[in-house]
């Protein structure tokens, strides 16, 4: 077994396996070979393009996708250290949870849901959590022996943070526990909060940095407000970036400690001898109650003041057209794609146009309306 871990952590000897059967890697274990595949794969290297908040050419600065995957797994494998927990198995599924994210974020994600429930109910909508899922399943095109990237069970398991039932029951093994009401392993559940530390703190930055946020304003919310005096009584002249810098490097280390105390207390109290425990269990990666008021507190801030923005509604009207405006070309005239995305059945073809325009970048599919519909 691998040293240092607790007995509650995945260990890749122990794994439940790949789809397809591979020999065992060399040098490196499972859990790293999933996390070079991830690295290496197509899927990823788009993500440096797709809009985090803002859209990628609004500025050099803003998160994309891909900075914040890494500053996901960046937090997710301290969490996993402090924890004794996989840090390879957390920093796969990190590195992966986004890679079926549509171009303009969730604005593109919600018009490609909504284009998917017209054009094609029986496909179930869109949803970028199963298109992660089926990007490592099935799209990318790398291996000779077989379709995707033919990831452990565990890093597909953390991949899949949500899932309807309906799909869940076509999904297989990986798809149970939603149907049995259990949980996934600690690295999977220290994976999606890791995200939302992530997220919640550097759209903070980049709120302030656009201007659309004011550190008067985030002064409202007791969270922000403690760091925020925190800083100033330790370096009383610091103004601008530098001040935005320490007061989210802070809340983050607040949160990281929080979260790292209050699932050692709910480990302590469950003492589950192995990952089999692990998911039989109730969620064990939690904040504690205090913090996780506050931090639900930001979360609905940056919603109604950054997110609901009107200079982003604005930017996510437009991109919400885009993606209607392409899928409804592609319906129409399937001619328009080349012949890799073209199928006889209308419920591929709307699956396969889908596919297209989720793995689309901003500006590309920027460039692909504009050549479709600026004469």
């Amino acid at each position: 077994m691998s040293r240092g871990l607790a007995s509650y952590a995945c260990f890749p000897e122990q794994s439940r396996g790949r789809r397809y059967e591979e020999p065992a890697p060399q040098m490196r274990t499972a859990f790293q070979r999933d996390r070079d595949r991830i690295v290496h794969c197509s899927a990823f290297r788009l993500l440096e393009y797709k809009t985090q908040v803002f859209i990628n050419h609004q500025g050099d600065l803003f998160r994309t996708r891909l900075t914040h995957s890494l500053e996901v797994a960046q937090i997710a494998r301290s969490l996993a250290r402090n924890l004794r927990v996989n840090e390879d198995l957390v920093e796969a599924i990190a590195l992966a949870h986004d890679l079926g994210h549509t171009p303009f974020g969730h604005a593109g994600q919600d018009e490609l849901n909504a284009c998917m429930r017209e054009f094609a109910p029986a496909a179930g909508g869109f949803e970028h959590n199963l298109q992660s899922l089926r990007i490592v399943d099935e799209l990318e095109a790398r291996y000779a022996r077989f379709n995707g990237l033919n990831l452990c069970f565990e890093t597909r398991e953390g991949i899949l943070k949500h899932c309807s039932r309906r799909h869940a029951q076509q999904l297989g093994a990986v798809g149970e526990r939603f149907l049995n009401h259990t949980q996934p392993s600690l690295e999977a559940q220290i994976t999606n909060l890791a995200d939302e530390i992530a997220y919640n703190n550097h759209d903070i930055d980049d709120g302030i940095r656009s201007g659309l946020l004011t550190v008067k304003q985030l002064c409202e919310l007791p969270l922000f407000l403690r760091h925020y005096e925190q800083v100033m009584a330790a370096y009383p002249e610091v103004q601008g970036r530098r001040l935005v810098a320490e007061i989210v490097r802070a809340m983050i280390n607040t949160l990281v400690v929080d979260l790292t105390e209050t699932t050692r207390d709910n480990l302590q109290r469950v003492a589950p001898g192995d990952v089999d425990d692990v998911r039989q269990a109730g969620p064990l990666v939690s904040f504690s109650p205090q913090m996780r008021a506050q931090a639900t507190e930001l979360k609905q801030f940056l919603m109604e003041n950054l997110y609901k923005h009107y200079k982003v509604m604005r930017m996510t009207t437009k991109a919400r057209r885009i993606v209607r405006e392409l899928f409804v070309a592609f319906m129409d005239e399937p001619r328009l794609l080349s012949q890799d995305y073209r199928h006889d059945d209308a419920l591929l073809q709307a699956r396969a146009i889908a596919d297209y325009i989720a793995g689309m970048t901003d500006r590309y599919a920027i460039s692909e309306h504009r050549q479709l519909f600026v004469m």
